[in-house]
């Protein structure tokens, strides 16, 4: 795993949360994105070299509501980029990691990715990107 890609933010209203943030940080989100597969839209912030990734859920059955109506409005997984998303899948598996999928798909911020279950990484959720190469 080459570094910390983002922290990934579950929020109940989007709008409202860019507003928050971009006070907080001093500007506003540099993209704005809807990952229909994973049921989110989605807003990216920098700051300095590290980014933050806040994440509304499209529908009420969609991974970010069930994470809301549990645990309400926080970090929901710290993301890791890798050189090689395959290889690392594998790689973890063999660790003895429940990895997500048997495929990554494809994420926001032109990623592939793929999560880790939080019962096999102390409850929290881990989420590995690789830059989409065109």
């Amino acid at each position: 795993m080459k570094k910390i890609e983002h922290l990934g933010i579950a929020v109940k209203n989007l709008k409202d949360s860019n507003a928050l943030f971009e006070k907080l940080l001093g500007e506003g989100p540099y993209k704005l994105e809807e990952v229909a597969s994973e049921g989110v839209r989605t807003s990216f912030f920098k700051t300095g070299p590290n980014k933050i990734e806040l994440l509304e859920s499209l529908n009420e059955e969609g991974p970010i509501a069930k994470f809301l109506s549990k645990k309400g409005e926080g970090i929901h997984h710290i993301a890791f980029e890798v050189e090689d998303i395959i290889a690392e899948m594998e790689r973890l598996k063999k660790e003895g990691f429940q990895v997500l999928g048997d495929a990554p798909k494809k994420g926001a911020d032109n990623k592939w990715v793929v999560f880790v279950h939080p019962k096999s990484t102390n409850g929290v959720l881990i989420e590995l990107c690789q830059e989409i190469k065109q």
